[in-house]
């Protein structure tokens, strides 16, 4: 079964060339990122079309998620447990669309979390020089702690799931062309990098490092100064996989050339292969 995860960064411009993508990739599902639509307006006969059962998370113009898959998508689940509790953005509790859950059924069942973590920037930093865990950086933080939360009821299941998704972190310098650049950015805080393997150490497995080992390895460049011709990309988008997954999986890559297109997202497609 092959699986992926591909920030769109908006449905709207992504209209030709996401389904142009599926019909040269053959996904089985795909977790989708930043569909920037509520769900009314989400353009679901296009998939439908294509043999996708379609279920999304919207919000206006901002964020969002879906699945899309050519099994029946059973127990459908929206938003991660916890918002209420977690603080708040901006003053307004956490009703950002960020999180979907799904039950696909091949050989066996596999349990799908989608996520869109929240970016974090701009981070404030004490007079040491220290990150301050307030405002968007502090969101960060604390939805990660729910994710983790997530990640042990899951495992105590002690059945396959992966989440899979844009996790707005780097988590290691060859992650980065230019590690340095990121220095003091969200998304290569120590911080962040601390909570991202604080979920691995649940017993998760970075799916794409089990497999490739490589520096120079991306799915993300910048719109702006040149990133894509210079390669000045980063890894930001993942499959973390429980045991129970990780024992199926035969492969995971990255579908590079998709950047290179004519109106790319400024993510590209990552996937997995699992035995089932």
């Amino acid at each position: 079964m092959k699986i992926a995860s591909f920030n769109i960064n908006g449905i709207k411009a992504r209209i030709d060339a996401l389904p142009q993508w599926l019909g040269e990739a053959q996904p089985d599902v795909v977790v989708l990122q930043e569909i920037k639509s509520v769900d009314e307006n989400f353009p679901r006969e296009i998939f439908e079309d294509l043999g996708y059962n379609v279920e999304t998370h919207g919000q206006k113009s901002f964020n969002g998620v879906a699945i899309l898959s050519k099994l029946p998508l059973e127990d459908v689940t929206r938003g991660l447990a916890g918002g209420q509790e977690a603080g708040v953005v901006d003053g307004e509790p956490d009703d950002q669309a960020r999180y979907i859950e799904a039950t696909v059924v091949g050989k066996t069942a596999l349990r799908i979390c989608g996520l869109y973590l929240p970016n974090g920037n701009p981070v404030d930093f004490d007079s040491a020089g220290a990150p301050i865990e307030s405002g968007k950086y502090g969101f960060k933080i604390k939805w990660l702690k729910r994710l983790k939360a997530r990640a042990q009821e899951l495992l105590a299941l002690e059945q396959p799931f992966l989440m899979a998704g844009d996790y707005n972190i780097i988590p290691q310098a060859e992650d980065a062309a230019r590690p340095q650049v990121w220095a003091r950015d969200a998304l290569f805080l120590q911080r962040s990098r601390d909570a991202f393997r604080e979920l691995v150490n649940l017993g998760l497995t970075d799916a794409f490092r089990a497999r490739n080992g490589a520096p120079d390895q991306y799915t993300f460049w910048d719109y702006q100064a040149g990133a894509w011709n210079k390669n000045d990309g980063i890894r930001i988008d993942h499959f973390l996989l429980s045991p129970q997954a990780a024992d199926l999986l035969s492969d995971c890559q990255i579908d590079k050339d998709i950047r290179g297109r004519d109106k790319p997202s400024d993510h590209v497609p990552i996937w997995v292969d699992l035995d089932l």
